[in-house]
């Protein structure tokens, strides 16, 4: 057997070092430190199990030292339970800093619980976007105008949080954008990065209204730097555009009964114009200006969807002889009056070709 082997064995097997044990038992302060150290070692993971462990830790060694100063009289083991101490208080220190920096607005936290948890987006990644608007709410009073048609640039991107805002065009009603729906995601998707343009619309405030503003170049910085991000925010973009345009949709459907394409090109125009609140006199007009269009008595609707409500109409052999077959130009903003029907069949027949162009019979039958 080896010299190390066999100082080994002398160590393990030989008796207690001690001669005699103390008959008295340790003061209260001692077994209540153990008690805290006991229960400080079965915390769990995380930030909040982090708290625990040195929020229950740090009283522990500090029994200890009061243990140490006045039943055992040892100062190594006063100074190295006081050194625990210190660090367990530095630790807690750290994690409220942490916790006080990583917070959010309530303004935020909502936000991200509506629109980014159910989309599971990473907590650290909706922060990013928060940091790219500087963590500003900005507010609009009400009747105050958010956008002036044809006046203000399109310069940013805005998402309301709260109070509803009415959008109008040429002075008619469109429709209304609730909160957590973007105030102007159309005219963010309308331009490229290097383009100018200005607002189509007016957006006014109907009650107090909140909202957070992206300013449009650190956006598209974001974007191109994020893929990720770049994908949710087409995503958002592209499910509040279409919304938009249903809700334009079911107006003209409660007007006409009639249900358009939402793809054809110059449905904007049409539904603008045709969705307004005006008066008696400009609903009257409009009406007549949609039966000019396509007569009541040979209506064929060109690339409208059939609904239960209403009954279809007999179909024609041949086009209505109302309907202009000339290109029209279309202006930039503003309703199409009486050519509105016409500029949306004819910008329909001409992405679709004069050879794939089909039409919906009262039979149920497509022709071309």
């Amino acid at each position: 057997m080896s010299p190390n082997s066999s100082a080994l064995g002398q160590l393990l097997w030989r008796g207690p070092v001690c001669g005699s044990w103390k008959q008295d038992m340790e003061g209260a302060v001692y077994h209540l430190a153990n008690c805290f150290l006991l229960m400080g070692f079965m915390a769990g993971s995380g930030v909040y199990g982090c708290f625990y462990l040195f929020g229950i830790l740090g009283p522990g060694y500090l029994c200890c030292v009061l243990w140490g100063w006045f039943d055992a009289c040892g100062l190594d083991i006063v100074l190295w339970n006081s050194l625990l101490t210190a660090a367990c208080l530095l630790q807690l220190a750290h994690l409220v800093y942490r916790l006080r920096v990583n917070t959010l607005p309530e303004e935020f936290n909502l936000l991200y619980k509506t629109l980014c948890l159910p989309l599971q987006v990473p907590l650290q990644v909706y922060k990013e976007i928060v940091h790219c608007c500087h963590e500003q709410v900005l507010t609009l009073a009400t009747e105050q105008t958010y956008a002036v048609e044809g006046e203000t640039p399109i310069n940013r991107l805005s998402l309301l949080l709260s109070g509803r805002v009415r959008v109008s065009q040429d002075g008619q009603f469109l429709h209304y954008i609730f909160p957590y729906q973007f105030m102007d995601s159309p005219e963010w998707e309308s331009l490229h990065p290097s383009e100018e343009g200005t607002f189509q619309v007016t957006l006014t405030a109907e009650t107090e209204c909140s909202y957070i503003s992206w300013p449009r170049k650190n956006l598209h910085l974001l974007l191109n730097r994020e893929r990720y991000i770049s994908r949710l925010f087409s995503a958002l973009l592209g499910y509040d555009i279409s919304e938009k345009l249903y809700t334009l949709n079911d107006k003209l459907f409660a007007k006409f009964g009639l249900r358009f394409d939402i793809r054809l090109p110059s449905l904007y125009h049409v539904l603008g114009s045709s969705a307004s609140d005006g008066g008696p006199e400009s609903e009257k007009d409009e009406e007549e200006v949609f039966e000019a269009a396509v007569s009541p008595a040979e209506a064929r609707p060109i690339c409208i969807l059939p609904t239960p409500p209403c009954s279809p109409p007999p179909a024609p052999t041949n086009f209505p002889a109302s309907l202009p077959r000339a290109r029209m130009s279309r202006p930039d903003s503003g309703p199409l009056g009486e050519d509105s029907t016409s500029l949306v069949l004819e910008d329909f027949e001409e992405v679709s070709g004069s050879e794939s162009f089909m039409d919906y019979r009262s039979d149920g039958e497509y022709m071309r």
